[in-house]
This record gives structure tokens, sequence and C-alpha cells, in this order.
């Protein structure tokens, strides 16, 4: 298993994916058989969902048939449903639109929520352009002020909308504010592990996908991509470098999506 796809990870992924359509709780019998086709065995299935349960993410409870299974907590549902507008929604990337900018102060006493800030202002994909002022593509600002409300953050913030006027190229401003290099290289990784994955699937044809193989490779697909969309906000085409390989990840795993779900709930959910 690459370090990637720890077992927390996928145990949340197949929340995400899969989980949430469970009538109740996911016995416990179920995450062991449903993680083990990812790699993950019994023992490491037991001990990562007793860290979600401590953090919050699981609730436990009992099926209808009297059996131990753990749920999603109210606030991982919510975590979720917002995730999915950036992992499954159209990429927002290429359309240009200005930019929304933040700004904040936390006073002293409080000095603690400076770092949950900047933790939660970079991973909704926003770059640095000075030292307290953060910067993300304007499609971002519902996103955001949902998100800095939600955590009860938006007291310390003040948002803007704006255009960059100079005084140099927008574009090299941006590969400041940005550590592109890093952005293409999670791209490329995501492509090298799985478009070889499309691939065989698209010269299997017509072929009907076994459901437990559709199951893995759709998971393991997730799991490595759900955190791309927040790494890279959507930059705008004409400021990214010609070779920018970010279209390119997300039209593979919209793909794999398309294809395996279906099939992959099929052994999710057998007849």
């Amino acid at each position: 298993m690459s370090e990637q796809h720890t077992p927390r990870s996928l145990i949340v992924t197949f929340y995400g994916a899969y989980g949430r359509a469970a009538p109740g709780p996911v016995p416990v019998a179920e995450l062991v058989r449903l993680l083990a086709p990812v790699g993950v065995d019994a023992p490491s299935v037991r001990s990562s969902v007793s860290r979600l349960k401590r953090r919050g993410l699981l609730v436990p409870g009992r099926t209808e048939a009297g059996a131990a299974g753990y749920a999603l907590s109210p606030d991982a549902g919510q975590l979720l449903e917002d995730g999915d507008r950036r992992i499954y929604g159209p990429s927002p990337a290429r359309a240009t639109g200005g930019w929304v900018l933040a700004v904040f102060s936390v006073p002293e006493a409080e000095r603690h929520k400076r770092h949950v800030l900047r933790s939660r202002l970079a991973g909704l994909g926003f770059g640095t352009a000075a030292p307290g002022v953060w910067i993300a593509p304007a499609h971002l600002y519902e996103e955001t002020r949902h998100t800095l409300e939600r955590l009860q953050l938006a007291s310390y913030v003040d948002l803007f909308r704006g255009e960059h006027l100079g005084y140099a190229p927008t574009a090299e401003a941006v590969a400041r504010w940005w550590d592109l290099s890093s952005l293409a290289k999670q791209h490329e990784a995501f492509l090298d592990r799985h478009e070889p994955v499309l691939r065989s699937w698209e010269a299997r044809g017509d072929t009907p996908p076994a459901p437990e193989e559709a199951y893995r490779d759709h998971l393991l697909a997730l799991d490595s991509w759900r955190r791309l969309p927040y790494a890279d906000p959507g930059l705008p085409a004409a400021l990214l470098p010609s070779d920018w390989p970010g279209a390119r990840s997300a039209a593979v795993f919209a793909a794999l999506d398309e294809w395996l779900r279906e099939a992959g709930a099929r052994f999710v959910h057998p007849a």
C-alpha cells in the first residue's frame, strides 16, 4: 500500500463514495470485507475506525440485526457534502473572473486560531500573495465564505474581490503565489498511477466490469484524486504553463468514476 492510501484515508473515501448510501451504520465485518480489496487487513480497519471515532468523524451504532457498526457523524457528513462540489463538479479552471482576497487579523490572546485559519485557507486552495494576504480565483468566494462561517472563523477575516493590475505580469505573480511545480507533480503522480488503469478498462470494450475489480480501482482512484481539487484551485489556463497536466488528470478521474462507480456499488451491495 502506498503512503497515500492509508487505512484511515481509504475508510473516509469509502464512506464518501458508498457508505453514505447505507441505511444505517456499516457493520465492522462489512468494513473489513470492503477494505480487503484495497489491501487493508482487519486489525488495520479496526484501529483506524477507532481513531476516526476519536476524531469525531465516525459514530458507533447498531444495525437492525444488532451488529456493531459505524456511521458518519453529522459534521463528517457535512464535510463530505462540501467536498462533493470540488471532487465531482466541473473544473472551474480555465475561466477568468478576477480574484478573491482573504486578509485576517487574530488577537494575540487567540493566536492559536492563526494556524487554523492558515490551514483552512491553504486547504481551500488559496495562495499567499503577501504575509497575511491570501488569494484565490474568484470562483472560490462562496465556498470560502461558507467554510469560514461553518468553522466560526468569519469574524477574523475580511474578504475582497479584485483584479491584478501589476506590476509583474499576472502569470509571473501566480507562479509566486502558488507552487505550480509541486501541483504539476501531484497531477502527474495521479496520471502515472491511474491513467494506465483507465486505458486497461477501455481496452476491454463492452465487457461488463467485474464488481470487485471495479470497486478496487474506483476506490483507489478516488482516494488519490480527492485532495487534488483542493490543492489546485482551478487557475485560468492562460496563467498556467502550456503543458499543464491538470485538465488531463481531471478527465482521467471523471472517466474512471463514470466507468467504475456503478459496478463498484454492486460489490458493496451485492444482490
